[in-house]
């Protein structure tokens, strides 16, 4: 089983490594707009100095994998530098035609395909840019920005550098390019039914909890917890506490049940990044 597991996330990687090139060969190069993160460092340097973008992205790139190595094991180390040192020899051997002129379809295109890419990759785990690494490093180093905010910022400056030596227009169409790989990359690793956790406190629990299980289809943990304020009973009243986890799709209904039984309900939600186990799929109702 687990050699099996292997060879598709090879396959993963080999295509993600094919994609990539294509979103770099086929639009951004000739059109010298840059990605975000290590690549568009590697792009930037590339336009700016004549060096071999082929190069450049290994190179870059060798300092986050031995970070990787250390933080995050040897075979993540390994998968990653295979994937780089593929994107790598992709870029300085195989040929790739222009697509397109237009630079809107360039920009977003482009950024597609490198997103896809990377979302390949990250799906088997490996990268094709480091920049991730560092920023879970800082993050957890400095323990003041979220590992968002540490990519946000590099590609602020990413984006500014290249501002200043390509031109506003081609910056500015540059981060159209790295937030359509963003978009994919979100897409490859969640898919269409990110998941979405539903928190309720009511008093009518009980009768909550069978129509979202018996009518609805989906599964919920109780919690037992106690009211804090009195505004539905007396303070440290006991009380049943609803958690359920839906798509984005399924939202609506579920809340309309749940305030259809009990219109002061207190429902709140939150983004779910990643889910294992459980009942995520909806059950057969008969």
């Amino acid at each position: 089983m687990k050699v099996k597991a292997e060879i598709q996330n090879f396959i993963s990687i080999v295509l993600g490594i094919l994609s990539a090139s294509i979103g770099l060969k086929g639009f951004l190069l000739s059109s010298k707009f840059i990605d975000g993160g290590v690549t568009g460092i590697s792009m930037l340097i590339a336009e700016t100095t004549g060096f071999p973008i082929s190069v450049l992205i290994f190179v870059i790139n060798a300092p986050f994998l031995y970070l990787g190595y250390r933080r995050l094991g040897l075979l993540f180390a390994i998968k990653s530098a295979l994937a780089i040192g593929g994107l790598s020899l992709c870029l300085a051997f195989m040929h790739f035609p222009d697509v397109t002129p237009d630079k809107l379809l360039t920009a977003v295109f482009g950024g597609f395909f490198i997103g896809v890419g990377s979302g390949l990759a990250m799906r088997a785990g490996a990268v094709l840019d480091g920049t991730e690494i560092a920023a879970v490093l800082v993050s957890k180093q400095t323990q003041l920005l979220r590992v968002s905010d540490v990519v946000l910022l590099l590609n602020v400056i990413i984006f500014s550098t290249a501002a200043l030596f390509l031109g506003i227009e081609s910056a500015l169409y540059s981060i159209l390019t790295y937030v359509a790989a963003s978009k994919m990359i979100d897409f490859i690793l969640n898919g269409f039914e990110q998941y979405t956790g539903i928190t309720v406190i009511s008093t009518k629990s009980d009768v909550i909890r069978r129509v979202i299980t018996q009518r609805l289809g989906r599964g919920v943990t109780i919690y037992q917890g106690k009211s804090g304020y009195g505004k539905d009973g007396q303070i440290n009243d006991p009380r049943d506490i609803i958690f359920t986890v839906a798509t984005r799709l399924e939202i609506p209904s579920i809340k309309q049940a749940i305030l259809k039984i009990d219109p002061s309900a207190f429902i709140v939600q939150q983004s779910i990044d990643d889910t294992t186990g459980g009942l995520l799929k909806r059950k057969g109702i008969h």
